[in-house]
């Protein structure tokens, strides 16, 4: 299953950089521009929303985040100190100024407030017709939604990213929807 997973994340990640290579420029400047009403019905002044900043072709939550944020949201962004800590989730706002972490991630400072999201944006590698979603690898997300059990998980993806069937562990936690530049899915 670990091999099959990571064959996966390969494939799905060089259909997502060849997709976002073909798309118009303009195109790509409107997807995810705008918080969709169906997620709107979720980000009700003082929800705390939890984002991240996007790596290479990952669909960009920032301007859903500078929307929500104007809205009366309180955000957040994940914080991540190794492949087998927990993550934790710690306030930030448009214009704070973010600290480089492992993997890349680009992070608030560890002394910025540790907040529980009521709505997290999740990102993705794929997804299937259940909504389980193909991650990174380290289990940081499956970790963090299993102790937030109320929470309300939203994975931002590509179209190309969506598969009938993804192959998943009995740890793996669905989401609750998936946004992608087309539509808005639940069960």
């Amino acid at each position: 299953m670990v091999e099959f997973k990571k064959a996966q994340r390969a494939r799905f990640r060089k259909l997502r950089d060849e997709y976002i290579g073909q798309i118009t420029v303009n195109d790509r400047s409107l997807a995810f521009s705008r918080i969709p009403g169906l997620l709107n019905e979720h980000l009700k002044p003082g929800v705390i929303l939890a984002g991240y900043v996007a790596l290479g072709s990952e669909a960009d939550p920032s301007r859903l985040l500078v929307q929500a944020h104007e809205q009366g949201c309180t955000l957040a962004l994940p914080h991540v100190i190794s492949k087998s800590s927990p993550m934790r989730f710690l306030r930030w706002a448009p214009g704070d100024d973010l600290i480089e972490g492992p993997f890349g991630l680009m992070q608030p400072n560890e002394q910025a407030e540790m907040v529980h999201p009521d709505v997290l944006l999740v990102p993705l590698v794929a997804f299937d017709d259940q909504l389980m979603r193909l991650g990174q690898g380290a289990g940081h997300y499956d970790r963090a939604l299993s102790v937030l059990e109320n929470s309300f998980a939203v994975g931002l993806a590509w179209s190309i990213q969506h598969v009938a069937v993804l192959p998943h562990d009995p740890w793996d936690i669905p989401l609750d929807a998936v946004l992608t530049e087309k539509s808005w899915i639940t069960l």
